[in-house]
């Protein structure tokens, strides 16, 4: 299934996190937070101003973010969980 998101919104697929901590203690399904970090799957042509015309988001497919714990929709597509959240709610762009 493809999806297209609409003006600000932006579909993004949650980054698995690592299953040890450093000193190799596996922590437990039970025990782990949803991680905050993902990858733009598809964004929306951006927002509109008060005269019309499209303002430009500040991120692109591909792009890894951080975003609030609590951002955005949880959907699933294909078996694979996503979420639908608005550029507002994304807090930096990951650079390599």
């Amino acid at each position: 299934m493809k999806l297209k998101p609409l003006n600000d919104r932006i579909l993004v697929r949650r980054l698995e996190v690592e299953e040890k901590t450093v000193g190799g203690i596996i922590i437990p399904d039970s025990a782990k937070e949803k991680p905050m970090k993902g990858e733009v799957i598809a964004a929306g042509p951006g927002k509109l101003d008060d005269a019309g015309s499209r303002i430009a988001l500040g991120v692109k497919e591909g792009d890894a973010v951080l975003f609030a714990k609590y951002a955005g929709t949880e959907i699933n597509i294909d078996g694979v969980d996503h979420l639908i959240m608005r550029e507002d709610d994304i807090l930096a762009v990951v650079e390599a």
